[in-house]
């Protein structure tokens, strides 16, 4: 241990950093390969055809934080009783930032732990984000940060992340045939390829083509 250093966040919880010269080791190899398609409804869904229900973390405690954001605001300033108002909104806000980050770990070190391959596409967050009706759902689902996670932890134990590109066809295009379908609206969450009349899912990644794109 080299340095050690103690924070206090807004919540008033205090913290301890420990820096350490250690080194993390690969992990044994598996022949698991996934790929995962990342969304609202549900926060991912893998090739295997597992759907990972969204933890909607901020959904969930956003009543009783526009109560307590409401209540602060009606306290004077500078006064004791606004004081006690701003640490319950910040313990809140922690709150909801802690279960979101438990979450994602605990899905992206058990991906990595099971698959040595995982294939996930790549989003433009930010742009996506412009959409009014989408951008609170779009920020509480934290899409950049679990793919983050993916990247560091698949660098540290020897594992392989593949990103999608994001303009491939994957959603329109038959995993059988190869038909690409010209136009397809968003509410069509099931369709038949027209060329060979193969059914497909389109939430799930194996019947994609694109988000599985290993050979058997």
């Amino acid at each position: 241990m080299s340095t050690v250093t103690v924070s206090k966040d807004a919540a008033g919880r205090y913290f301890v950093s420990m820096l350490c010269d250690d080194a993390v080791s690969p992990k044994a190899p598996v022949v698991g390969r996934v790929g995962i398609d990342l969304g609202l409804t549900h926060f991912a869904i893998l090739s295997s055809g597992e759907k990972v229900a969204a933890p909607n973390t901020f959904r969930k405690n956003e009543a009783k934080l526009a109560k307590l954001q409401r209540r602060l605001a009606r306290k004077q300033r500078g006064s004791a009783r606004r004081a006690k108002a701003r640490l319950k909104v910040a313990r809140m806000h922690a709150r909801t930032a802690d279960a979101r980050r438990d979450f994602l770990h605990k899905l992206s070190s058990r991906l990595i732990n099971e698959n040595q391959v995982i294939a996930v596409e790549s989003l433009a967050v930010s742009n996506m984000q412009k959409n009014r009706c989408l951008s609170k759902s779009i920020a509480d689902a934290s899409w950049s940060e679990f793919v983050r996670q993916l990247e560091y932890k698949a660098h540290w134990y020897g594992r392989t992340l593949i990103g999608i590109e994001r303009w491939y066809p994957s959603t329109k295009r038959c995993s059988d045939c190869g038909h690409t379908v010209a136009r397809m609206v968003l509410s069509i969450r099931e369709w038949a390829c027209p060329q060979c009349g193969t059914s497909h899912d389109r939430d799930r990644p194996s019947g994609r083509g694109a988000v599985n794109p290993w050979p058997p």
